[in-house]
């Protein structure tokens, strides 16, 4: 049998599943830990429409916070406060050892702080100068 590397952008989610899958297999041979599972925290309109949430994944006895948007003209009202409570809440309930969420310079790093996150690590090189931030917060 031959095998073939093929490049793929904006790949199916069932496809990007079966790498999950695979690791998933080897972690439980490795560790016998808990399965990787998905959160999300929806901001939504009197018409259903979406303006707004966060959503992550909690692992190995963490949440982490990959996504987290409000729209515009919600900015400045709380929405991202409650939002950021709600994750973390999530992950004092599924009893995590830390909370952990990644922003650019230019993006969101003191609004992170304000709820206690720290930089864990900064990497630099990207376009413009930016630099991108590993913020962490511990639990319990």
């Amino acid at each position: 049998m031959t095998y073939k590397i093929s490049f793929e952008t904006d790949s199916k989610h069932e496809d990007i599943q079966i790498l999950n899958d695979g690791i998933k297999e080897h972690m439980l041979a490795k560790r016998n830990l808990k399965p990787i599972s998905s959160f999300s925290y929806f901001i939504r309109d009197d018409s259903d429409n979406i303006v707004g949430g966060c959503h992550g994944d909690l692992f190995f006895g963490r949440v982490y916070v990959g996504s987290l948007w409000v729209a515009e003209s919600l900015r400045g009202q709380g929405y991202g406060t409650k939002l950021m409570r709600a994750a973390e809440d999530f992950a004092n309930e599924n009893a995590c050892n830390f909370i952990a969420v990644n922003t650019m310079d230019w993006e969101a790093l003191d609004f992170y702080k304000k709820f206690g996150f720290y930089v864990e690590l900064e990497r630099k090189g990207f376009d413009k100068g930016s630099i991108f931030y590993f913020l962490r917060k511990e639990l319990k």
